[in-house]
This record gives structure tokens, C-alpha cells and sequence, in this order.
């Protein structure tokens, strides 16, 4: 099968829709598919090329003569590759994969991660709308994407192509620790949880609170935190290009999400042990096994969200049990899986159009 990704980038930055498409650019390369990527450019090019796939440079940056060299560059590039499927990650290559289809015979896939984005109606164009969860799907059936169109692929991660051996020192945190490893946006709720944290930590003097991750909200974060009795206990760590090493190693993992897809960082929390506490909102509970994995909190709530990690804090073989739990049930989180279920997509595509 000839296949062409499209991304707006493939920065090595921790973005989960350019982790998830480069997880499947490299298996299906690996498989003895033709596996083209097109973007803008990144640090990922030279995974691809290790797996046998290709990457090309398309600038889809959203300016009108940029928009219409890319449009140029496109059409060539499918006429050189003649793909049978592509497969659009963003809405800016979705949409110019419809327009400059013309008389082409390719398949037009796209995956929704972020539906509650308005722009994210665009991605109904393609011919096959993979939703990364149950609840995106719904979302988008609720918008008007018909039901024929749309196919549930959940998130995975594990066993991703982009793990490596770290080959750095463990780090140690101060205990009892609290994580969250998530884009520094209001959406992922970084201010209930500060807010929440400020809660607990009167009463665990000895607790501290890690921030992994980097995004265009960081600094209000930071004031609200320095504002704070407890500002000495908040550590903004910045993006880490090896994450794991603080999962690995944290007390109570949190994801305190007010909109979240799926939240693929859980299936890595999970995988490295970690008790959670994440909301009860979008497709959390659906990376959670409903529950099972981790404990729900109502979103947007950071008295409730308090309220769950000082049960765990009071109770070390209540964090046990969940650390026990959320590593049970981890094989559909693998990325095989994604893999396996996208090729049947994209073959069930394709039988239509013959």
C-alpha cells in the first residue's frame, strides 16, 4: 500500500498528534508499506528514515502565497507517489487533500485528536474520520459527521517506535511527589491543580508539585504559583524529552484536563506504575477503563481534585493499590494495536472504491 501522511510539522515537542502519526508513519513502513510523510520539517525525520520511511518537506503554514506553493508542491508530490491512501492529521492538510483531489483515485483518511476545536468540523471532509475515543466520535456525530464516516481508533502508545534507552541519570524527586506531564494550556486544567495543590499542602508540609511540560500559558501559571504560600514547592520542569524518568519515580500522577481527547500520556502513567487521579471528563475514563485504572474527579473542580490526592497521601496502601491497578489491562494501549486497526481502516476504504 502506498501511503502519504500529512502534518503541519514533526518537531520532537511532546505533541501527541505528531507522536501518533509518526508511531504509525514508522510501522507501516516497517510493515513493507511505501510510507511518505510530508511537513513542514522536525527532529523526527531521522526515525522515519531508520523505519524505511520518507519524509519530504511541505510548508502548510497558513499565509496565501505559502498556501499556494504547498498546493503546487502537493500536486506533484501525488503524482509522483500516486498514493492510494492519505492520511491527513491536521485540518490545513486535510482540506487541501479534498480541494486537489480532482480526477485522483486516493482514499482520504483524517484523525480527529482535538474535536473541540471548531475547526475541527473540517476534518469531516475526508472519506474515513478516525476518532481517537469514543467520546470524540460522539462529538463529531453530534456536529454532523455521518455515522459511514466515522471509525473509532483509540490512543496508544506503548511499544512506540519514539521510545529510546535513556541513557541519563535517574532523577529523584522530593516526597511525597505530585505530577503532571501535560501542555501548559488552560484546557489541561494546570490551574486547578496549583490551586488544588495549595490545598493539600497544608496539610503535607513535605509534599511537592511537578509541572513537565512547556505551551503558550506558562507564565500566567508561574504567577499564580509564585502568588502562593507554597511557591517553593511547585517545580515548572519544563519540556523533557524523556518524560518517563519522572513517571517512573512520582507518587500520585494527575491529569487535570477541562477538555481531553483521550489523554495519551495515561497510557504511559499507567505503564510506569504510577497511582492517578485524572477528571471524569471527554475520553479519560475511556483511557482509564472507566475507572478502573485511575480515580475520577469531577474537571474544574480543584477542591474535589485536592480532596482525591490527600486521600491517597493519608493512605500509602491506598497508592499501592492503584499503582497496582493501573498497570493491569495495558495491552490494548499498545501502538500494534493502532497500527493493526488503522491498515483495516484504510483496506475497508479502498475495497469500496474499487
Amino acid at each position: 500500500m502506498r501511503i502519504l501522511h500529512l502534518l503541519n510539522h514533526i518537531q520532537e515537542i511532546g505533541n501527541g498528534i505528531v507522536n501518533v502519526a509518526v508511531d504509525l508513519a514508522c510501522l507501516q513502513a516497517e510493515a513493507g508499506h511505501t510510507v511518505v510523510v510530508a511537513s513542514g520539517g522536525g527532529e523526527y525525520d531521522r526515525l522515519l528514515t531508520r523505519y524505511g520511511a520518507k519524509h519530504v518537506l511541505l510548508d502548510q503554514r497558513r499565509q496565501p502565497l505559502n498556501l499556494l506553493q504547498a498546493g503546487r508542491q502537493y500536486q506533484k508530490l501525488v503524482q509522483t507517489l500516486q498514493p492510494e491512501i492519505i492520511h491527513a492529521h491536521m485540518m490545513t492538510g486535510v482540506v487541501m487533500a479534498w480541494a486537489l483531489r480532482g480526477n485522483t483515485r486516493y482514499g482520504l483518511v483524517s484523525t480527529v485528536h482535538n474535536e473541540f476545536q471548531r475547526s475541527a468540523i473540517l476534518m469531516g471532509l475526508a472519506d474515513r474520520v478516525l476518532a481517537v475515543s469514543q467520546s470524540v466520535a460522539n462529538s463529531m456525530a453530534q456536529r454532523g459527521i455521518s455515522q459511514v464516516k466515522l471509525r473509532v481508533v483509540r490512543n496508544g502508545t506503548l511499544g512506540s517506535p519514539r521510545e529510546r534507552v535513556s541513557e541519563l541519570l535517574p532523577i529523584t524527586l522530593q516526597r511525597p511527589s505530585i505530577a503532571t506531564l501535560a501542555g501548559m494550556y488552560h484546557r489541561k486544567g494546570i490551574a486547578d491543580l496549583i490551586s488544588a495543590f495549595e490545598q493539600v499542602a497544608t496539610e503535607f508540609a513535605d509534599a511537592h508539585l511537578y509541572l513537565i511540560g512547556n505551551g503558550p500559558d506558562r507564565a500566567a501559571f508561574k504567577a499564580q504559583a509564585h502568588a502562593t504560600a507554597v511557591s517553593d514547592r511547585i517545580h515548572f520542569e519544563g519540556y523533557q524529552a524523556e518524560p518517563q524518568r519522572y513517571l517512573q519515580v512520582t507518587d500520585i500522577f494527575v491529569l487535570a484536563s477541562r477538555q481531553e481527547p483521550f489523554g495519551l500520556v495515561l497510557s504511559e502513567a499507567r505503564e510506569a506504575g504510577c497511582a492517578i487521579v485524572a477528571s471524569n471528563v471527554d475520553g479519560i475514563p475511556e483511557a482509564l477503563d472507566g475507572g478502573k485504572a485511575g480515580i475520577l474527579v469531577p474537571a474544574n473542580n480543584p477542591t474535589a481534585l485536592a480532596e482525591a490526592i490527600a486521600q491517597l497521601l493519608r493512605d500509602p496502601e491506598l497508592v499501592k493499590t492503584w499503582k497496582t491497578r493501573s498497570r493491569q489491562n495495558l495491552d490494548w494501549l499498545n501502538v500494534s494495536r493502532v497500527h493493526t486497526e488503522t491498515l483495516t481502516v484504510y483496506s475497508e476504504l479502498l475495497a469500496e472504491r474499487e
